[in-house]
């Protein structure tokens, strides 16, 4: 058996749903120890986190994934049950297995590999390893970044082992990622009977037209590397389950998933000058996961391109589109960023899945990755 394929069996056995790591890291820690890595467990809250480093000179090139994954849900409704690792018609079936339980163990059998072929080689190379990726994100990836730059360690390269490909693996890679913010929208109005509307003021109404507008607006036209901005409404909740009752309130979620042409605060003004304009009564919570950013061409982008084409005669496209990834939290400290993983066909589905020739294709891959970029 491959040895990736024989450590990602391992891993999925462990039943690490969101914010578990049900001894992956353990597991993770004891393999790269054996290579030379010094590790270190940083816990904060409920989430583990995993730190390892071979060397103590720059570059450093870190591998970043995660352990925890998403509930399987009902388990009668998968084929083979969600835990268990199944080989069948030359795929291997379990949670994680895409999302990204085969590319963090792509990722420490290429270390070990390189490591052992080139003890003296320059630089270092890291692992960030969470297991709250699916979760709010808030004590893990972004935990670690800022224990690492309080003590000056500053990351270079950072390879995410997300699931970007679309066809064939490597095929598509991702060298940014639009930003996301959320607003919570409370809308208030007059509660009263149907039968007299001069009695009421209706905030489903008011929210109907204020929303047409929010939604006929441009809020930029995107660039060569960013799709346009985009809005949309995810959940509205109003009234009282009375039929003859005007509700006296009214709550609505929306997100944006926002390009470089526009910030954060911009797009917040923009949407309070629109909602003024309709003389609502109203509060907004807004929280943001994380900005927009792009890694251009350069040695990172360079090697993987490089890699996937050896490896197996794909041409990569770059591509900023779907959602995120903890990779926003490593962006902004200066480090280019890539995400390369198998083909994003089933994450977070029934019967998750990945193809058996991809497994060993991607740890070929991370291997030419780290011989270009510390041989």
């Amino acid at each position: 058996m491959s040895p990736t394929l024989d450590l990602a069996m391992d891993l999925i056995r462990r039943p690490s749903v969101t914010p578990e790591d049900a001894g992956c890291q353990r597991l993770l820690a004891e393999r790269l120890a054996g290579a030379g890595f010094r590790t270190e467990h940083m816990r904060f809250g409920e989430t583990d986190n995993l730190w390892a480093r071979a060397g103590t000179e720059g570059p450093l090139l870190v591998f970043l994934g995660h352990t925890d994954v998403v509930p399987p849900g009902p388990e009668s409704a998968w084929s083979s049950p969600p835990f268990e690792p199944t080989i069948r018609d030359g795929r291997l079936y379990g949670r994680g297995a895409a999302d990204m339980k085969t590319a963090v163990a792509a990722f420490v059998v290429a270390a070990e590999r390189f490591r052992a072929a080139r003890p003296g080689h320059r630089g270092s190379i890291g692992f960030l390893v969470t297991s709250d990726e699916e979760g709010p994100a808030h004590d893990g990836t972004v935990k670690v970044i800022d224990a690492l730059s309080t003590r000056g360690e500053r990351i270079d390269w950072c390879l995410v082992g997300e699931p970007s490909s679309r066809a064939a693996l490597g095929d598509t890679i991702k060298n940014g990622r639009r930003g996301s913010l959320s607003g919570h929208l409370r809308l208030r109005g007059v509660q009263g009977h149907v039968a007299y509307p001069h009695l009421v003021v209706n905030p489903i109404h008011k929210f109907a037209h204020a929303l047409a507008a929010l939604d006929r607006e441009t809020w930029d036209a995107g660039n060569a590397h960013f799709p346009p901005t985009t809005f949309q409404v995810s959940n509205v909740k109003a009234g009282t389950g009375a039929t003859n009752v005007v509700p006296g309130a009214l709550e609505a979620w929306f997100n944006f998933r926002f390009s470089t042409e526009v910030t954060r605060d911009a797009l917040e003004r923009r949407v309070h000058a629109l909602l003024d304009a309709q003389g609502l009564d109203y509060t907004i919570d807004w929280t943001s996961s994380g900005g927009p950013f792009l890694t251009p061409a350069g040695a990172l982008v360079d090697a993987v391109r490089a890699a996937v084409r050896e490896t197996n005669g794909v041409e990569t496209e770059l591509s900023t589109s779907g959602g995120t990834s903890d990779g926003r939290f490593v962006a902004p400290t200066g480090a280019q960023v890539v995400e390369l993983g198998v083909v994003n066909a089933s994450i977070h589905s029934v019967d998750e899945h990945v193809e058996l020739a991809e497994i060993d294709q991607l740890t070929e891959v991370y291997s030419r990755v780290v011989e270009r970029l510390l041989a």
